[in-house]
């Protein structure tokens, strides 16, 4: 140790250790209080956040969830019994079902398989869609499968592409974890917020808070229409027997906060104000 201290150049016995430590120590703290100054207060009293219980493995629903198909159940679509449920699955079949309860700023988790003996090419290949609304992700089987870039899977359909093909081989299960915000309008109709989208795809990253630019059709450019803040969610029939499974939401609600006094920084006794416009503290 006497070695240590003297060849870092402090010329210190090994006794004198204890009182070295100390010191040390103690500029440390008499920096930090500098450094901080003191408590920064929000002065917004929050709500207590809901206690929700996870799913009890990856990708099972929450506590807080409503579940859309658990693999036998599905009466929350309207349309349905032109599609069909086998085996824990629900089969596209004939025309686009749409869930009874429309929904608004949510969290959706689906699960869905392309074909496991695929046939056609592009977009004739394991093509479904999941619409909230008028906008949809795009679903399709884009395991090697070369179609345009902002209509393969989990494109946000002729306006983004995603950022990786995390695609699966045809026949194994894909999931999208998506976190949907609405627009929002006017009551004159005009766009407040456009809607914006993140989408994980088998757990990676493919939509990262894209704003879109309207609705997402094929033959025209996007437009917004306006419309309530929330709609059904739809899946589409595109000819090819997509499979789903798992498939539940949360609505997302804002957490309730009030603010109870101006922002601050509290030291000891002493509470100065902060101008939340100048940044600056204040008498």
């Amino acid at each position: 140790m006497n070695a240590f201290f003297h060849h870092a150049g402090c010329g210190m016995r090994a006794s004198s250790l204890v009182s070295f430590t100390a010191w040390c120590l103690t500029s440390v703290l008499l920096h930090s209080a500098n450094s901080f100054g003191g408590e920064y207060l929000s002065g917004i009293e929050w709500a207590e956040p809901a206690v929700v219980t996870p799913g009890t493995t990856a990708g099972a629903a929450p506590s807080d969830a409503i579940i859309l198909f658990d693999g036998t159940d599905a009466s929350a679509w309207q349309g349905v019994d032109r599609w069909t449920v086998a085996d824990g699955a629900l089969i596209v079949g004939k025309g686009m079902i749409t869930t009874k309860q429309a929904f608004g700023d949510c969290q959706l988790h689906i699960e869905w398989a392309s074909p496991e003996n695929p046939t056609g090419t592009g977009q004739s290949r394991g093509n479904s869609g999941l619409f909230f609304g008028p906008y949809e992700i795009q679903i399709l089987d884009s395991y090697n499968n070369a179609t345009y870039f902002d209509g393969q899977a989990a494109a946000i359909y002729k306006q983004k592409p995603p950022l990786v093909n995390a695609m699966r081989k045809p026949g194994e299960w894909n999931t999208y974890d998506v976190i949907w915000q609405g627009p929002r309008f006017s009551a004159e109709g005009g766009l407040e917020r456009p809607a914006s989208v993140t989408v994980l795809h088998n757990g990676v990253l493919v939509q990262n808070h894209f704003q879109l630019l309207g609705d997402t059709p094929y033959n025209r450019p996007p437009r917004y229409k306006p419309h309530p803040p929330e709609l059904p969610i739809r899946l589409q029939d595109h000819n090819n027997p997509v499979q789903f499974r798992n498939i539940w939401v949360r609505p997302i609600t804002a957490i309730e906060a009030n603010r109870t006094a101006p922002a601050g920084i509290r030291e000891g006794t002493t509470f100065m104000p902060i101008d939340p416009n100048t940044k600056k503290t204040g008498g």
